[in-house]
């Protein structure tokens, strides 16, 4: 599954044609939600949910966008993009970072895609998330040139940048998530460089399921009874090292290098 956020003619869309035409060559079945070709709804409200709400007064979403799940009573495209999650074994998120983040109607499909029950619960997140067999990659452009994103660079350290993306949605709804495909500035750069990025796309697309993914703390490190602290011992195996076990999770050390950017670290 490709989820695609940004117009047609843009690099985008030329690193979206090339991982349908990759995947498909390689008898993947493929399927494209074009988020803007679909105007897809990026506000979530109480008209994600056919017929009435259960507390309509006060009205809280996730828990009747759960209980619309379970009945089987939201809207027609939540449902629709909830198939072809249900039925993917990777899930290529496609867009150009806006302001360090998603672009508003590729939040939007989290927002309303991912809901309560479908795609995570209270025991069911993180390492032990739903979505704990499928992939998942983010692959985006960006408007600044990668010494831009480093530790000592001007917008800070990219793995930073990602954290609550791939931390905060990913991989809380349990998805492996692989190392990000970043296409640095290619509006900066000369059409032979994007001509570079686009073949090192396609060489890495057909590898792609066979990744190993990041590294994340699982939840059996945490004590739930300590509102999911580290446990004791977890701190004790990590006091003599020199870096945090993950960017978010750094007790109060140097953060891995490459954390969030590479698999392994």
């Amino acid at each position: 599954m490709i989820t695609f956020s940004n117009l047609a003619g843009s690099f985008s869309a030329a690193a979206k044609d090339a991982a349908v035409k990759v995947l498909t060559a390689q008898g993947c079945t493929v399927e494209v939600s074009d988020l803007y070709a679909m105007k897809f709804k990026a506000t979530a409200t109480a008209e994600d949910i056919t017929g009435e709400p259960k507390n309509a007064e006060h009205f809280r979403y996730a828990e009747e966008t759960k209980l619309a799940w379970e009945e089987g009573k939201l809207s027609a495209d939540i449902t629709e993009e909830q198939r072809k999650v249900t039925e993917a074994d990777l899930i290529i998120f496609q867009f150009p970072m806006y302001w360090f983040s998603l672009p508003a109607i590729l939040k939007g499909w989290f927002d309303r895609v991912l809901t309560l029950g479908f795609a995570y619960s209270h025991d069911k997140r993180y390492s032990h998330g739903i979505f704990k067999d499928k992939k998942t990659v983010l692959s985006f452009t960006t408007g600044s040139h990668e010494s831009m994103f480093s530790a000592t660079g001007i917008n800070g350290d990219m793995n930073v940048t990602l954290w609550p993306l791939q931390n905060g949605i990913l991989h809380y709804c349990g998805f492996q998530v692989l190392a990000p495909q970043i296409f640095w500035a290619p509006s900066h750069v000369a059409s032979q460089a994007r001509s570079t990025m686009l073949e090192e796309w396609r060489k890495r697309l057909p590898l792609l399921l066979g990744e190993e993914p990041l590294t994340f703390t699982p939840m059996d490190c945490f004590d739930v009874e300590k509102g999911f602290q580290l446990k004791p011992e977890v701190h004790e195996k990590n006091a003599t090292k020199e870096f945090g076990l993950t960017v978010g999770i750094h007790l109060g050390k140097r953060l891995p290098p490459n954390n969030q950017m590479k698999c392994g670290v």
